[in-house]
């Protein structure tokens, strides 16, 4: 990165993103493409005619796409964009490294756009990122500032006929929001005027590291947004410059509930909110049930507030925020009262967050995880098991498919079985059915009225048209 291009030098570039369909590379591509930038890609997903519709989409978008066999790496000017995890060995790599072109992570990417724009507004957290990004983005919209929004996941609000992957929404300069990542460390490239920190509980890295990665991102930012319901978070606000706490239990928060105000559904729900500054109140009602989600929409309100947003305005907007696709995301109620819903949860928290949504209204709950990846099944196995023998009572049941595998050297040696003794051992009840379609075939025949079916997993686009697919057949 010594020999890096000045901002402007960078963006006169063509750009080649490797894996361009994927959820963390497709926003970024989309931003610069409306840049104006030259934005072509490929994708293994593409030649292996996965997702073919999402493909299309972006052809019609005006991307070129060639196959991952390095064939559209031409120019030692173009730039590389790929992950960390992309190896030297993938025809892509290994052509850019041949042309000595400049390679750049989705990260170093995303934080040379997000620092570079007026004010940076990051959302950092174990969970709950891409949901508060969204509500945060569209209160922004909503309100008039047309900020640029990078994000992980589709954004309802933003779909359109053209855009049916609106994972990014390209505004202006001025204001950028981004959910930020600390999986991978890169979280450490980005220097927020707002930076919210949502939650720290184990995921990708030990607790140690996540504390020391936290505390130093609110040691960047100009103004920190902390959730004071999280321990974890509220013991590194020392750390922060200036600070606004939200939070639904603590009642120091200074944006908070009005104790008994809350009233949820099972599709949506409603809250008196308090502006602690100045004791003023707001009624909150919108369109996604959870406490879970409560906690993200008074983060995304806290966040609006500090970027300058009248509490009641950014509570109006929230009206009107439509969530996200894969979270909580409702594919269908059949003729027989069976809802099938498509989630993201993928990690302890994430998942007992969806579970407990489900649990909190009546009926049988029907669980179906397709881990993803190998790596990460070792890493959380057992947590998962736990959160799944807990959250879920006798009458509910969860199948485990094998892991999400794209090929390379990972350790396959140990995989959902494991899990799936865990839960049992745990004393809850699970089944490991290796293939997916055989999984189809199980949650149709256990089916009954009432139920609640829930597909979860994380980088497997199919896993929404596996979730339609079985609403259909039982619709």
């Amino acid at each position: 990165m010594s020999d890096m291009p000045t901002p402007d030098e960078l963006f006169a570039r063509p750009f080649f993103f490797c894996g361009i369909g994927g959820s963390g590379m497709l926003p970024l591509a989309q931003i610069l493409k409306g840049r104006g930038c030259t934005v072509e890609g490929s994708d293994r997903s593409h030649d292996q005619g996965r997702t073919p519709d999402k493909f299309a989409a972006l052809e019609q978008q005006g991307f070129t796409l060639h196959p991952q066999d390095g064939s559209g790496i031409v120019s030692a000017k173009q730039i590389l964009v790929a992950s960390a995890a992309v190896e030297d060995t993938v025809p892509d790599a290994k052509r850019a490294k041949e042309l000595e072109c400049l390679r750049l992570t989705r990260a170093e990417l995303n934080s040379i756009l997000f620092n570079t724009s007026g004010a940076g507004l990051a959302v950092a957290g174990t969970s709950g990122k891409s949901t508060v990004t969204g509500m945060l983005g569209w209160i922004l919209h909503a309100c008039g500032r047309e900020p640029t929004i990078m994000n992980g996941a589709v954004m309802k609000n933003f779909v359109s006929p053209e855009r049916p992957y609106a994972s990014a929404v390209v505004g202006g300069q001025s204001l950028y929001v981004s959910e930020v990542d600390e999986s991978d460390g890169s979280i450490a490239l980005y220097r927020p005027a707002v930076g919210v920190l949502l939650n720290v509980s184990l995921d990708h890295k030990s607790m140690e590291e996540l504390r020391q990665l936290f505390g130093d991102y609110l040691s960047r930012s100009r103004i920190s947004v902390i959730n004071a319901d999280d321990p974890e978070a509220l013991a590194l606000l020392p750390h922060a410059k200036e600070v606004v706490t939200f939070g639904i239990e603590q009642e120091k928060a200074q944006i908070g509930v009005v104790p008994g105000s809350v009233a949820e559904g099972p599709m949506r729900q409603a809250a008196l909110v308090v502006d602690r500054h100045d004791g003023s109140e707001h009624p909150l009602m919108f369109n996604l049930p959870g406490r879970h989600n409560l906690a993200n929409a008074l983060a995304a309100i806290a966040a609006a507030a500090a970027a300058g947003i009248p509490v009641a305005n950014a509570v109006a907007a929230l009206a009107g925020f439509e969530g996200l696709a894969r979270r909580f995301d409702i594919v269908g109620t059949s003729p027989s009262a069976i809802t099938v819903i498509d989630d993201f949860g993928h990690n302890p928290e994430k998942c007992a967050a969806t579970l407990r949504t489900l649990k909190a209204h009546p009926g049988r709950v029907l669980a179906f995880f397709q881990p993803h990846g190998y790596g990460p099944l070792r890493q959380m196995g057992e947590e998962l098991a736990q959160t799944f023998a807990h959250e879920l009572g006798d009458e509910d049941r969860v199948i485990l498919c094998d892991p999400v595998y794209f090929g390379g050297s990972v350790d396959r040696s140990e995989g959902s079985e494991r899990i799936v003794r865990l839960i049992e051992q745990a004393g809850g009840k699970a089944e490991h059915i290796p293939e997916r379609t055989a999984v189809g075939d199980r949650l149709a025949e256990l089916a009954q009225p009432g139920d609640r079916i829930v597909i979860m997993g994380a980088r497997d686009d199919t896993l929404s048209g596996f979730a339609r697919d079985l609403f259909d057949r039982l619709a």
